[in-house]
């Protein structure tokens, strides 16, 4: 993770931003994750490593892939799966549904957060069926 500042007051807390570096942040400006006291968000993630999708056609490992990549972005400001409060779930077609939810159950069958899924016009690369937002709850600093 890059951060990008590090931290910006606001109010009586402190909101750290971080970036992973990927190809979008810089070009449209945004952060990976922000942690605001004590609720921690990530953009949406996607199956995008090292710049190329990974998983091409397989909405199962791309969710597996994306939750990844939002877990490993909470992890750098403290949060683990089972502070995940909220997920949504963007998918290219109602037809990988089933198997992103069953990825989605996967992971935090046991957490059980809110989610919401929702079928959507597509996303910034063809390839991609899926992206994935976390919310994450944690006590205050």
């Amino acid at each position: 993770m890059t951060a990008e500042p590090a931290r910006t007051p606001v109010d009586a807390g402190v909101v750290t931003r971080l970036g992973s570096g990927g190809p979008w942040e810089a070009l449209y400006g945004y952060s990976r994750v922000v942690r605001a006291g004590s609720l921690a968000i990530t953009a949406g993630c996607t199956s995008t490593v090292d710049g190329r999708v990974a998983h091409a056609g397989d909405a199962a490992a791309q969710t597996a892939q994306a939750i990844r990549i939002g877990l490993d972005a909470l992890a750098e400001v403290g949060a683990g799966p089972a502070d995940v409060v909220r997920t949504r779930m963007y998918v290219t077609d109602r037809i990988y549904a089933d198997e992103v939810g069953r990825a989605h159950n996967a992971v935090f069958g046991l957490v059980r957060p809110v989610a919401t899924m929702v079928v959507v016009a597509g996303l910034i690369d063809p390839d991609l069926l899926v992206e994935v937002e976390l919310e994450a709850y944690l006590p205050d600093r």
